[in-house]
C-alpha cells in the first residue's frame, strides 16, 4: 500500500474496551505517520497491554476501528498482520541457531520465497551491523545482539516498501 493512499502506518479512533465492567482503554484516538516510533507509557493497568493486544489483532475491541496501512484490523485482521510485527521486550531466540539460521526459520513460518527472504536477510543483518557474526551461535551474544537479530527476524516478512520506512 502507498504511502500516498494512506500516510499513516497506523489509524486508531474511539477505541474502548471493557473488562467485568472496568474500562480498560476509554476513546484511545491515535494517528502513527509512515517511519514514526511511538511508545505506550503508563502505570501499570492504564491500558497499555490491552491497547497493543487489540493492535495484534489479538484482543477484538468493544468499539472502534483499528487500521494497518489502511486495512482495518477487525475486517481483515490476516491482512494487517502480516504488515506488523510484535516484538517483546525479553526475545525469544533458539540460542544454537546463527542469525542467518533463525531469519530462514523466521522466513520459513511466514513462507517468505526463499530468494527474497535471502536478500532480505542480508539486509537486515549489514542494517543491524550482524552481517560479520550472522554464523555465529545466538548463544554467545550480548543483549543487544540478540535483540537486534528478534528485530530483523520481526522485520523479516514486510514488503520493501514498509521495510524501507524504517
Amino acid at each position: 500500500m502507498s504511502q500516498q493512499n494512506n500516510p499513516n502506518a497506523l489509524e486508531i479512533k474511539n477505541l474502548r474496551k471493557t473488562f467485568n465492567e472496568k474500562t480498560a482503554v476509554d476513546n484511545l484516538n491515535l494517528s502513527l505517520p509512515c517511519g514514526e516510533f511511538y511508545a505506550f507509557l503508563g502505570a501499570n493497568g492504564a491500558g497499555k497491554t490491552t491497547s497493543m493486544r487489540m493492535i495484534g489483532g489479538l484482543l477484538a475491541p468493544d468499539s472502534g476501528s483499528i487500521k494497518v496501512y489502511g486495512i482495518d484490523v477487525g475486517d481483515n485482521p490476516q491482512e494487517a498482520k502480516r504488515l506488523m510485527a510484535w516484538l517483546p521486550d525479553e526475545p525469544l531466540l533458539y540460542d544454537k541457531l546463527s542469525p542467518i539460521e533463525y531469519l530462514e526459520f523466521v522466513a520459513g513460518l511466514w513462507q517468505v520465497d526463499h530468494n527474497i527472504a535471502a536478500k532480505r536477510a542480508e539486509d537486515l543483518l549489514k542494517r543491524f551491523e550482524l552481517w560479520d557474526v550472522r554464523e555465529q551461535r545466538c548463544e554467545g551474544f550480548s543483549r543487544g545482539m540478540k535483540q537486534k537479530t528478534a528485530i530483523a527476524g520481526a522485520l523479516l516478512h514486510r514488503s520493501e516498501e514498509h521495510t524501507s520506512e524504517l
